[in-house]
């Protein structure tokens, strides 16, 4: 790809926000037909710095180096109030046109709706999505699915276009010094992310491919593994898009469960973009009624993964350590939060907002509220995970916790998953329980027969 500065007549701005990529970008196609220069953005908006945690704000920062690197260092990143920046940018550049990728998540529709209301022309080319939010919808009376299958199928049914090449040429404004405002956010000492950018995003998911994803169906669920892709920071930030991974997928029933938690993903966003309120409040209003504890200091050890379980703890310190966690062990740490604590889904959601590198807000609200048993398709309100089986189950021989939890590092697999029925089990420091599953369980299950909930037909 050629990179050219030169000043000609009509110069519009292209907004990065969850699209850090070149390849298969329809809005920046767009924003370079319409175009004889562009001016490439992206803003540090209070909010987005002020929510997404010290991980997350380091990913950030690689990620936005690696997008300036692939636009020969003409990136402007601009700190400050969108309206304002862009504003000025229009008035400064003699701009025409705002070029984005659609998004649906409330906050995002509602910064660009002020944007408009400001008087910026926002010119709306593709989503972070294979289908956009709102357009998969029950053929018997165009309302939108509340249940994961069938909203599957019409998925599939919709279908996706194609992916396209990264642009050959890009011409581009080349910014002053005072408009490469980056922040090389430090990761947080005794942590590691993973690398940022396109370039590591197609890297990874090549790795994928010719390893892990021939086994997804069967590996998937394993923790002590590395059989998943683990492209979900890439996805948030748009390093590579959805397209790009369904295209390489073929028929095989790996690649089929695999297409299914991709589309799991897409469902979420659905969800959240026809119910808005249900990113922060329950969708089933009825578990509001429910009897739920005060946060305290069972809370804390769950946040520091000192619950005195295992794979639960071994879940929270992964999180703490990287920024990420296995899809199966957010279950377990959601269950064990909600129903073994008997504290509101939303404390937990928040927690990982603060320290997952790939938060996205549909997939942690609705993973949260599915796993609670009061989101849309949700896991049936008496199943309550056993923290002690389902690390017997998806961390055999005790790899996973090992790694996280050194004071179990030196107990064989028959005895990691219950240290308190063995003598060393506790001798190198590890926290006792902080409550027993089984009576917690009970509870859990009287409390819910207090509101009356009734299986969804």
């Amino acid at each position: 790809m050629s990179l050219s500065t030169h000043s000609t007549s009509k110069r519009n701005i292209f907004w990065f926000r969850r699209d850090l990529r070149l390849t298969d970008n329809p809005a920046l196609l767009a924003a370079i037909e319409n175009s004889d220069e562009l001016i490439a953005l992206f803003i540090l908006d209070e909010k987005l710095i002020k929510h997404s945690g010290s991980k997350r704000l380091a990913y950030l920062g690689q990620s936005l180096r690696a997008l300036d690197e692939s636009l020969g260092n003409k990136l402007h990143v601009m700190v400050g109030d969108q309206v304002e920046v862009l504003q000025e940018l229009i008035s400064r550049y003699g701009a025409d046109e705002v070029h984005i990728s659609q998004e649906y998540e409330p906050y995002g529709a509602a910064r660009d709706a002020r944007v408009e209301a400001a008087g910026i022309k926002l010119v709306r080319t593709g989503s972070p999505y294979a289908v956009a939010p709102g357009r998969v919808l029950k053929p018997s009376d165009a309302t939108p699915y509340r249940v994961y299958t069938p909203f599957y199928k019409g998925w599939c049914l919709h279908g996706w276009r194609k992916p396209v090449a990264a642009p050959k040429e890009l011409k581009l404004v080349t910014p002053n010094e005072s408009d490469r405002n980056f922040v090389d956010w430090k990761v947080p000492e005794g942590t590691e992310i993973t690398k940022a950018g396109e370039a590591a995003a197609l890297e990874r998911w090549d790795k994928f491919k010719a390893g892990a994803l021939a086994n997804y169906d069967t590996e998937r669920n394993n923790a002590g593994v590395d059989g998943t892709s683990k492209l979900s920071a890439h996805l948030k930030w748009g390093e590579i898009h959805p397209r790009t991974l369904l295209a390489d997928l073929g028929e095989s029933k790996a690649h089929d469960v695999y297409r299914k938690e991709i589309a799991w993903r897409e469902f979420y966003a659905d969800v959240l973009f026809n119910n808005p309120h249900s990113e922060k409040d329950y969708y089933a209003p009825r578990f509001k009624e429910m009897r739920y504890d005060e946060p305290g200091e069972k809370f804390k050890a769950w946040c520091e993964g000192k619950t005195g379980y295992p794979f639960v703890d071994a879940a929270m310190r992964q999180l703490l350590k990287e920024g990420w966690m296995h899809n199966r062990t957010r279950m377990v740490v959601a269950s064990f939060l909600v129903k073994d604590l008997h504290l509101e889904w939303q404390l937990g959601a928040d927690f990982f907002m603060e320290h997952l590198v790939d938060f996205d807000v549909a997939s942690n609200a609705h993973g949260w509220q599915w796993t609670a048993g009061c989101g849309t398709d949700a896991s049936p309100y008496y199943r309550v995970f056993n923290p002690i089986e389902q690390g017997k189950r998806f961390d055999v021989n005790g790899d996973y916790i090992r790694k996280y939890v050194s004071e179990l590092s030196h107990l064989a697999a028959d005895q990691i998953h219950e240290p308190w029925e063995f003598l060393d089990g506790y001798s190198k420091g590890y926290p006792t329980r902080i409550v027993d599953h089984a009576t917690e369980r009970i509870e859990s299950l009287a409390r819910l027969e207090e509101i009356k909930i009734q299986e969804p037909k």
